[in-house]
C-alpha cells in the first residue's frame, strides 16, 4: 500500500527530502531504481502496468503515489501508476497538472498523488477519495507531511510512528547534513503493529492489522506481500538529487544510489 514521508522547504540544507516504501507482491515483476529508457526521468517501474509509485526527472519534476486503502475495488480501472509518469512526461506545472485530472480521476481506484516542481517551490497534493465527490487539489505547505493510505497527514498508527521517528532523527542532526541511508535503515523496517483500537476499520481487520506497520510483510494466497523497496530522494540547496533504494531482488536485499544535478527545463518544453 505503500508510505511516504516528506519534509518540505523546511530544512536549511535539504528543499525536498522524502523517505517511501512501496508494498507490493514480491512475485510481482518490477524494476529498481534507474533511469528509464524511453523517457528521461528516474524512479523504480512495475513491469506489468508500466508505471511507477515515485519518480524524478532531471529538471528537478518529482511524483509519488499511494493507493487509498477502500473496501471496494474496480477490477476495470486504470492504473494508477501512469500518474505519476503522466506528470512528468506533461511538462505541466503542478497546479495545472491537478486541473486536467478533473475529468478522468473516476477511472482510477482511489489514489493520493504528490506532484512537484522543486525549482519553482510548488508541490499539489490530489486524491479521488472519497468516490462520488469532487477531486482534492491542494497546494502542500512548507513543513512535515506523512502520506499513507487515507488523506494527506492522516493520524494512521504508521504516520504517526513515522513523524515522531523522523522528528526524532530532526533533533538529532538539527540543521546538520542527515545521514540519509542510516535513517531509512533505522525508520523504514519497523514492523511495529497497531492495536485494533488503532486500524481505521475500513476492511478486513487481520488485513488492516497486517498492513498497519511500516515494513510490511504477509502470507497471502497470491504469494508474499509487503514491503520491497525502502527510498530515500532528496534535493539539497544547490540542486544535487540523491536517489537511494534498498529493494528486494529474488529474495535478497541490495542497494543503490543515483546522483544527479537539476537541469534547467529547456526552451519549448511544455
Amino acid at each position: 500500500m505503500c508510505i511516504a514521508l516528506f519534509l518540505w522547504q523546511a530544512h536549511p540544507l535539504y528543499p525536498f527530502l522524502l523517505l517511501n516504501n512501496r508494498d507490493e507482491y514480491h512475485n510481482r515483476p518490477t524494476k529498481p531504481v534507474s533511469w528509464w529508457e524511453d523517457i528521461d526521468i528516474v524512479g523504480g517501474r512495475d513491469e506489468i502496468a508500466g508505471g511507477t509509485w515515485l519518480a524524478c526527472s532531471r529538471e528537478g519534476r518529482v511524483a509519488f503515489l499511494t493507493n487509498v486503502l477502500e473496501l471496494r475495488s474496480l477490477p476495470e480501472a486504470k492504473s494508477r501508476g501512469d500518474l505519476p509518469v503522466s506528470f512528468l512526461k506533461s511538462g505541466k506545472h503542478p497546479k495545472e497538472f491537478a486541473e486536467s485530472l478533473k475529468m478522468e480521476a473516476h477511472y482510477y481506484n482511489g489514489f493520493n498523488l504528490i506532484v512537484a516542481d522543486i525549482p519553482s517551490k510548488c508541490m499539489v497534493y490530489i486524491s479521488n477519495s472519497p468516490k462520488g465527490q469532487p477531486i482534492t487539489i491542494k497546494e502542500v505547505s512548507p513543513g512535515l507531511h506523512v502520506l499513507s493510505n487515507a488523506k494527506l497527514d492522516s493520524k494512521w498508527h504508521k504516520a504517526q510512528r513515522l513523524e515522531v521517528g523522523f522528528k526524532e532523527q530532526l533533533a538529532k542532526y538539527g540543521e546538520g547534513e542527515i545521514p540519509v541511508k542510516e535513517v531509512v535503515h533505522k525508520l523504514m523496517k519497523d514492523k511495529t503493529k497497531a492495536d485494533n483500537s488503532h486500524l481505521p476499520h475500513i476492511c478486513s481487520l487481520d488485513w488492516e492489522f497486517n498492513l498497519s506497520s511500516i515494513f510490511v510483510e504477509v502470507e497471502t494466497p497470491l504469494g508474499l506481500y509487503g514491503t520491497r523497496s525502502s527510498a530515500a530522494l532528496i534535493v539539497t540547496s544547490s540542486e544535487e538529487v540523491s536517489f537511494f533504494e534498498a529493494y528486494l531482488d529474488e529474495g535478497m536485499w541490495k542497494e543503490h544510489l543515483i546522483d544527479f544535478h537539476i537541469q534547467k527545463m529547456t526552451k519549448g518544453h511544455t
